[in-house]
């Protein structure tokens, strides 16, 4: 990894980080209280916002909805939802956008979505959105207010034929009106430079926010990142070997990981980071005050 000097990084706080948190729905009511207890302990970094994700084909919308309606009731920070038109009619994508709008939703990720329950490959549904791309030229049109988020894959996503035509899938949901690509989580950041690199050299100049996860549990994660395609570096693998999942050294090692991550890439120029928060806030505490956010 890059060697990030006392002087490089004093620049870096001068300059100033940005951080922005992702949670999960919670179901129910205990579980809504607390991420609202943990959006409080994260407020005071000042992020740019708290995004609240999506299940595939709505299938956690009114958990969604209502951990943003629970979200914005405890905190000032801005919260914005994602959306996705996997086994969905257009008509009933653009609803929820609606919700989101009447709830002072002005942020979405818009996402294409994974392929419904027991299937493999993604097939739009017949009055559907096709793709990311369509999904956010309707939002943009319907809301030319909106911020608009979308995704973007430092190891091409799984379903593309090849990293050019992920690289132009990416140009064409900037060109739909994104503001921004948010990253899917990577654990090599030679991964994301070259992505950044090969994405500048297609002409591709929008902003590509690095998804840093926050390792809660390793071989959970190590599991997670096989089903999304997201390889895990050799070396990251031998540091967790032998490692009791709920054991002490595991904390250490996952918040020094962490860390470790995110100042290398700090070393690289990256100012803004969004963390895969996991629903826990003792990483996303400590990555902000390593990066200089922590306010009095």
């Amino acid at each position: 990894m890059t060697n990030l000097s006392k002087t490089t990084f004093q620049a870096a706080l001068a300059e100033g980080f940005e951080v922005s948190f992702e949670m999960f729905p919670a179901r129910t009511e205990a579980g809504r209280q607390a991420l609202c207890a943990m959006a409080r302990r994260l407020e005071p970094f000042g992020p740019e916002y708290i995004s609240v994700t999506y299940g595939a084909g709505g299938s956690s919308r009114d958990s969604t909805i209502e951990t943003i309606k629970a979200l914005k009731a405890a905190v000032s920070i801005p919260i914005c939802g994602h959306l996705t038109c996997s086994d969905a009619s257009r008509e009933e994508t653009l609803e929820v956008a609606r919700i989101y709008r009447e709830l002072g939703i002005t942020h979405i990720v818009a996402l294409r979505g994974d392929p419904k329950a027991g299937e493999t490959v993604f097939r739009a549904h017949p009055q559907g959105f096709a793709n990311a791309a369509e999904l956010i030229a309707a939002l943009r049109g319907t809301w030319p207010d909106m911020h608009i988020s979308m995704a973007a894959y430092p190891e091409v996503h799984p379903e593309s034929p090849s990293p050019e035509a992920d690289l132009e899938n990416l140009r064409a949901k900037f060109a739909a009106g994104a503001n921004e690509a948010l990253t899917q989580f990577f654990f090599d950041n030679g991964l994301y430079r070259d992505f950044l690199a090969r994405a500048r050299a297609a002409g591709i100049d929008g902003q590509i926010v690095p998804g840093i996860m926050l390792i809660q549990d390793f071989f959970k994660v190590r599991n997670f990142a096989r089903k999304c395609q997201a390889s895990i570096p050799p070396w990251l693998e031998a540091r967790f070997a032998g490692v009791a999942m709920d054991s002490e050294e595991h904390k250490l090692l996952t918040a020094a990981y962490a860390i470790e991550q995110v100042l290398d890439l700090a070393a690289c120029g990256v100012r803004r980071f969004h963390l895969f928060t996991m629903n826990k806030p003792e990483l996303a505490e400590a990555i902000c005050r390593v990066l200089g956010l922590a306010r009095d």
